[in-house]
């Protein structure tokens, strides 16, 4: 009998049942295209946060605590990000990964478009910041879902000795979702005042459409995973993927939690950075949006190569030394900010985020989602990615706060990232390599449990 070129049959599988074959190459496209929008949201939003939001859905008055208060709302999607990740991770280790991803690339999508549509304070008052925390909270929730539900789903479909490079596809959304971004803010912002606060600042959210568009074409034409139905076919669902993978493998939630801290650097470098270097720095809005974009865009290059590299040599050195050395960049970052010196900036963010902080981002949605067992990789991996992120999303508050006056005001706020980093390596340093490990015999905590059970 012959089979579509899209399945296999499976030793495992039941009589005249096929499985998909694997499709890494359409995985990772679909992981890269559904990463995109999600990221480009979230630049599009924080820089609005940045440099718009205090003054759209705020009261006047006090422009520090307006602009903390923005950076609350950029920080609040992150508090419904572990929910985000909790339910729909129990619904995609049950049902499966793509009709989940497809509900989050819709949820996502939608609330965007909403913002870009809100009217502002001025309009109906304190109801556009309610309504702007609840389409925050909506992406978030979609946010929190999509990651390790993007990660579980195109590390199911990839070759055995690949798993990180195509993997890493994930996170090349997010460079990707920065730089287009970036190219439809720059002249946004180069706007005159007036126009920039009346309609040019919806103009990239509303763009959001055709990015949400293409990403669910392609997600519906993706076959579910072959690990997941070889799962469903031998043995049923858990009913509460969530208690179990807590009840097995709490320790590598905790893991996942920790190095997810690490994130904190990502949203300093962009939100907080993009602020400090506006309003201390003295550099134009475009000119530092211009040198983020090309720095984060080069990424694109370097997370895949790093995701290729820690299939041959691992993930946990790699993560390691990605760590230690955006931690040393950072510092470098803010220094080259109190210059003005837009080359001296560059260089900086270049080493930041595409050297070393693509080592990062290019590894941990392998590393990540290895850590767990087929039946609970997308609840495990979602409970510990989101849980850290929670303190990411609020990274750029928190900066806020801990600036001081000065040439050197940001110190607290670089040793805020130091901390952050030295509990992420530690939490490195403690876990399995995965790299090497055939993809059914991964989460050997929870199969060894599991196993002994039966």
């Amino acid at each position: 009998m012959s089979t579509s070129p899209d399945v296999a049959q499976h030793p495992h599988t039941e009589p005249g049942r096929s499985v998909p074959r694997r499709t890494p190459v359409k995985a990772a496209l679909a992981s890269f295209l559904g990463s995109t929008l999600e990221y480009y949201d979230f630049f599009i939003y924080g820089t609005a946060a940045a440099l718009v939001f205090p003054q759209l859905f705020f009261p006047a008055g006090n422009p520090a605590i307006s602009t903390i208060a923005a950076f609350a709302t950029f920080g609040v999607a992150y508090v419904a990000r572990p929910l985000g990740g909790l339910v729909m991770g129990h619904f995609g280790d049950k049902l499966g990964r793509k009709n989940v991803l497809l509900f989050t690339l819709m949820l996502m999508g939608m609330a965007s478009l909403g913002i870009g549509l809100l009217p502002t304070y001025e309009q109906i008052g304190v109801w556009a910041t309610v309504l702007l925390v609840i389409a925050r909270l909506a992406q978030g929730f979609s946010a929190g879902a999509e990651s390790a539900g993007a990660s579980s789903l195109t590390l199911e479909h990839s070759p055995e000795d690949r798993r990180g490079f195509f993997t890493s596809f994930v996170m090349t959304g997010y460079a990707s979702g920065m730089v287009l971004s970036t190219l439809v803010f720059i002249p946004v912002t180069a706007l005159p005042q007036e126009q920039l606060m009346s309609w040019g600042w919806r103009i990239p959210f509303l763009l959001s459409v055709f990015v949400l568009a293409l990403a669910f074409w392609v997600r519906t034409r993706l076959e579910e995973t072959p690990a997941f139905e070889e799962q469903v076919v031998e043995d049923e669902p858990r009913k509460l993927p969530s208690r179990e993978v807590l009840r097995y493998q709490r320790s590598d939630v905790l893991r996942v939690f920790l190095m997810s801290i690490f994130s904190v650097m990502q949203t300093i470098f962009t939100v907080f950075g993009l602020s400090y270097a506006v309003q201390h720095g003295g550099i134009e809005r475009t000119s530092i949006l211009t040198v983020n974009a090309v720095a984060i865009g080069l990424s694109m290059v370097a997370m895949p190569l790093c995701g290729r590299l820690s299939d041959k040599i691992g993930r946990r050195p790699l993560m390691l030394a990605a760590m230690i050395g955006s931690t040393v960049s950072l510092y470098l970052y803010f220094l080259a900010l109190g210059t003005g010196n837009l080359w001296l900036v560059f260089g900086a963010s270049f080493l930041f985020m595409t050297v070393f902080y693509s080592g990062f981002n290019g590894i941990w949605p392998s590393f990540f989602a290895e850590l767990f067992a087929t039946p609970v990789r997308y609840s495990g991996m979602a409970m510990g990615n989101q849980l850290g992120l929670l303190v990411a999303g609020f990274g750029p508050m928190i900066g806020g706060l801990l600036l001081t006056e000065g040439a050197f005001g940001w110190v607290p706020v670089a040793v805020f990232g130091t901390v952050c980093a030295l509990l992420a390596a530690i939490a490195a340093l403690s876990a399995r390599e995965t790299a090497h490990t055939n993809i059914a015999e991964l989460g050997e905590p929870y199969l060894r449990a599991v196993g002994s059970e039966r």
